[in-house]
């Protein structure tokens, strides 16, 4: 076997549990505490030691970016199966709302991973939330419910927009209250041209 690779065995199942359980915690704590949640409390409340985290996550941008990328996937996947289960603009409109509670949840993580970690990884999330609003938008103005001359990074630099506009508001409806402003602004009331 002179000159092959080993072959990279699967982790192990508890090491898999591990890693899951420190993401399911780290998320909570990144919720709780932002970004700069204590690594140590993390490993602590999953119930496992300092090494095990490290192993599993180096450094603090690696766990930013896997927590990041993780949420990131479930708002690609709800985007599919909102597009699978209702009409265009149905999906459209809420997908947006769960965009913006993402955006408006994940604005200190996106942040700090994006000053930490590698532009790369910042860089693919951004390309699967906008492929996904993509798909959304595009099917929207193929039926004709929404305006042709929208873009997927105009509709998301304006979700993102009223995101950081009500980050520090105490009135918690003010960002829906917005984006509804927006959906009417989007969705196409007359006859498609």
């Amino acid at each position: 076997m002179v000159g092959r690779a080993p072959a990279e065995r699967p982790p192990r199942t508890d090491a898999r549990r591990n890693r899951e359980r420190l993401l399911v915690v780290a998320r909570e704590a990144f919720d709780e505490a932002g970004p700069d949640a204590s690594l140590v409390e993390i490993a602590r409340r999953a119930g496992v030691g300092q090494g095990t985290l490290y192993r599993h996550f180096p450094t603090r941008a690696a766990l930013l970016s896997a927590v990041l990328a993780d949420r990131v996937e479930t708002l690609r996947r709800q985007a599919a199966e909102l597009s699978a289960a209702l009409s265009t603009d149905e999906a459209l409109a809420a997908w947006l709302h769960l965009f913006l509670v993402h955006a408006r949840v994940n604005q200190g993580l996106a942040g700090a991973f994006m000053t930490e970690g590698p532009e790369t990884a910042a860089v693919d999330c951004h390309q699967t939330i906008t492929a996904a609003a993509a798909d959304l938008l595009d099917r929207a103005q193929r039926t004709g419910t929404a305006r042709p001359d929208l873009s997927p990074d105009d509709l998301i630099q304006i979700v993102v927009g009223i995101a950081l506009a009500t980050a520090r508001d105490g009135d918690a409806g003010q960002a829906d209250r917005l984006l509804t402003l927006v959906l009417d602004a989007v969705h196409r009331t007359g006859p498609v041209a």
